[in-house]
């Protein structure tokens, strides 16, 4: 609860006017003094009480691309049984806010408001929650309330189209590294019977041996599967625009445009950010792995996928991530094609990724926003030099097939 400067005017007056009035003995004074104090007093009454209202939000939709329109609905339900006198009311919208018009709102009406959300950069907006401010008649007291929750609508990087996805190259469990477009089947382990399961993966001999159902676990050993490491350090992306680091922006649109376009060709993929380290990557799932996360934005579940990921992926001020994620990309082997995606600063650690051609047969660099085309053949890899995402796009064809 706020006194407004009007009320605390009224507050000091009142003191004032009930010191001389009792020091002096002048009654008026004294009957003004108690009449302004029980005026503030009142106020604080009638600000105190808590309007009855229901807020609903619809966001139409929740998740688009950069640059693509969003709007969000809002109803403001008066479920009391008096009229919301004397409310002022303004919905957050990111950086700005809304007014939204429920003064003098009779019981069992509602009020909607639609806006736009702007959607011109990526990242997460948050909307809501609905502020209500309660003022008195005389103005000398305000109290803002909030209500209903607020609600995230992610803005996710442009996607361009891919003429397709690399093909890779599949490991077997015996080491054999093979080039192929589609997987095979392998057997791996054995597991208890579960409800469900079809009777032709029981294992009899198994199951006749130690007394219960068996059924064979297979998996597929040489689908290609892709890791995109993306570079979320300051120093990798070191120039800014507006505040805005543009290079940081184009390889988000990249690692967008790959995982879209691995997803649409069933393929494995891994989308990993350096910064916040591989140890807990967002898988996106294809045909040979049920996973958590069933499309590029975030499983019914409500797991993120790589999409809500590269919204909310924010720069890091971690310069040595680089050297731990690679360390660790080299010990779990997570797939046969790597694609590292940083900025100007990031080709200093091309070293890094070079080291990691012996546990990933292939591994392509994209570098965006450098003033100068990387020298060819650096650190043994190939590196695609694009000022944005459309050009790593138009270039993908060129080294899709290493």
């Amino acid at each position: 609860m706020g006194i407004t400067a009007r009320g605390v005017g009224l507050l000091v007056a009142a003191v004032v006017l009930l010191g001389v009035g009792f020091r002096f003995a002048y009654p008026e004074l004294t009957l003004l003094g108690a009449a302004a104090g029980a005026a503030v007093g009142y106020a604080a009454l009638v600000a105190l009480w808590r309007p009855r209202l229901t807020v609903t939000r619809r966001a139409d939709p929740d998740r688009v691309a950069r640059g693509e329109p969003a709007s969000m609905t809002l109803t403001v339900r008066n479920t009391g049984r008096l009229r919301s006198a004397n409310l002022l009311a303004e919905d957050r919208c990111g950086e700005r806010t809304v007014p939204v018009p429920v003064l003098r709102l009779r019981p069992g009406r509602d009020t909607e408001v639609r806006y736009d959300v702007p959607t011109d950069r990526r990242g997460v907006v948050p909307v809501g929650p609905l502020r209500v401010t309660r003022r008195d008649p005389l103005g000398l007291v305000a109290l803002a309330r909030p209500y209903g929750a607020a609600v995230p609508v992610w803005v996710h990087p442009r996607i361009h189209p891919l003429t397709a996805v690399p093909r890779g190259a599949g490991r077997s469990l015996d080491g054999r590294v093979d080039g192929v477009p589609h997987g095979s089947i392998t057997f791996d382990s054995l597991r208890e019977y579960v409800v469900g399961d079809e009777l032709r993966r029981v294992h009899w001999r198994t199951s006749a041996r130690v007394g219960e159902l068996m059924v064979r676990e297979n998996v597929d050993t040489s689908m290609p599967r892709l890791v995109v490491l993306l570079d979320n350090r300051v120093a990798g992306h070191p120039q800014r625009v507006g505040g805005v680091a543009e290079s940081f922006e184009s390889a988000c649109e990249a690692a967008a445009s790959i995982v879209t376009a691995a997803h649409r060709a069933d393929v494995p993929v891994l989308m990993l950010l350096v910064a916040a380290g591989p140890a807990e990557p967002t898988k996106l799932a294809g045909p040979a792995e049920p996973a958590e996360v069933t499309t590029p934005d975030g499983g019914a579940d409500g797991a993120l996928g790589p999409l809500d990921r590269l919204a909310a992926a924010e720069l890091s001020d971690d310069g040595d991530a680089v050297r731990a994620a690679t360390t660790r990309l080299r010990q779990d082997r997570l797939g046969d094609t790597l694609i590292f995606l940083t900025g100007p600063g990031g080709r200093d650690e091309l070293g890094h990724v070079g080291a990691l051609r012996g546990a990933y047969p292939s591994v392509v660099v994209g570098v965006f926003g450098a003033a100068e085309p990387t020298p060819p053949g650096t650190a043994g890899l190939v590196v695609v030099d694009a000022s944005d995402g459309a050009q790593f796009a138009a270039e993908w064809d060129g080294v899709r097939r290493w």
